[in-house]
């Protein structure tokens, strides 16, 4: 299973920084090569409020991967620093319709969305953002269908602490979302992203789907289910052009636990990805049992509940190394 840590995301933004020619504020700060004292730490979050030092402070918390165990804590139960976040994420609103997202608006913000990234992932922490109703503030990124990079990368980081949020199964965390506008970004995100966007939002669809809840969702009203058989469908048939096995390692889990329901199962009748049955794809996992296991189990899943051809499940099932 697929973990999204804040030290991928701390990569991501070193090659946003590395790649971009607008960045110079930010290229005379390096992050500590010594681990910085709490004191340190709280100093950097205290220039947070102060807009001359804000920059060089959200780069230095967002890219010191030493203090992000303790870090989450202190961010949140800091005086005013989750509205400043909020704030720098905000004034992004502005320029995410204008042609060009310029870099330095950009680094802001992503350095800012990945210290609430790193709050998502504390244990004890990631139900402040769900009570605060912070998720809300990711709309406008989710929902761009711009492709460049500067879009992509808003896009990526706000799926990562939705990502983070679900990482550890919690009922209440997925309710939420299901209540939320979420689920229909994720979809979005996933027909009109890159493939680590791609992944990420279908690694949110499958924990959302190990919930029961989550299940009923898309199972109790058909054109949930279609809409989200369909854009996945989409991924499969272009994984035959462009490979990746981790992708379709979370939309096989997908449709496997779709397969729990009988109302899906009918379903996929018509909707399951003819692609599933092509060698091309199988030859994607075929050195990993584990996930070859669940494409026979969603075979079996369908066939059992006399929901599919039994040829074509033997015919699909002979594809499969033994």
């Amino acid at each position: 299973m697929s973990n999204f840590s804040f030290a991928e995301w701390s990569n991501l933004l070193d090659q946003w920084e590395a790649s971009s020619s607008s960045s110079s504020s930010n290229a005379d700060h390096k992050p500590e090569k010594t681990i910085p004292t709490t004191t340190s730490v709280e100093k950097l979050i205290k220039e947070i409020e102060n807009p001359l030092t804000r920059e060089h402070a959200l780069f230095a918390l967002s890219r010191n991967r030493e203090i992000r165990a303790n870090l989450a804590p202190l961010l949140w139960n800091s005086t005013g620093t989750i509205y400043l976040l909020l704030e720098e994420i905000t004034t992004a609103y502005r320029v995410m319709s204008s042609p060009d997202l310029v870099a330095r608006a950009t680094n802001n913000v992503c350095n800012a969305l990945v210290l609430l990234q790193c709050i998502a992932s504390h244990p004890d922490m990631r139900m402040n953002l769900i009570k605060a109703n912070v998720p809300y503030y990711l709309y406008p990124f989710l929902e761009a269908r711009n492709k460049e990079k500067q879009y992509e990368y808003l896009r990526l980081i706000s799926l990562g602490i939705i990502g983070a949020l679900v990482k550890v199964d919690n009922a209440e965390i997925v309710h939420f979302l299901l209540q939320s506008e979420i689920v229909p970004l994720c979809l979005h995100c996933m027909e009109v992203g890159n493939e680590l966007s791609k992944t990420v939002a279908t690694f949110i669809i499958q924990k959302i789907l190990v919930q029961d809840e989550g299940l009923r969702y898309f199972c109790s009203f058909a054109e949930r289910f279609f809409a989200l058989t369909r854009v996945m469908g989409t991924m499969v048939d272009k994984l035959v052009e462009e490979p990746s096995s981790k992708l379709l390692k979370h939309i096989i889990r997908c449709f496997v636990r779709l397969s729990d329901c009988p109302r899906a199962c009918d379903g996929f009748k018509i909707s399951l990805p003819s692609k599933f049955r092509d060698a091309t794809i199988l030859n994607l996992i075929r050195d990993d049992p584990e996930t070859l296991e669940w494409v026979r189990q969603l075979f079996v899943n369908i066939a059992t509940g006399n929901r599919g051809s039994p040829s074509l499940i033997e015919q699909t099932l002979s594809l499969l190394p033994s």
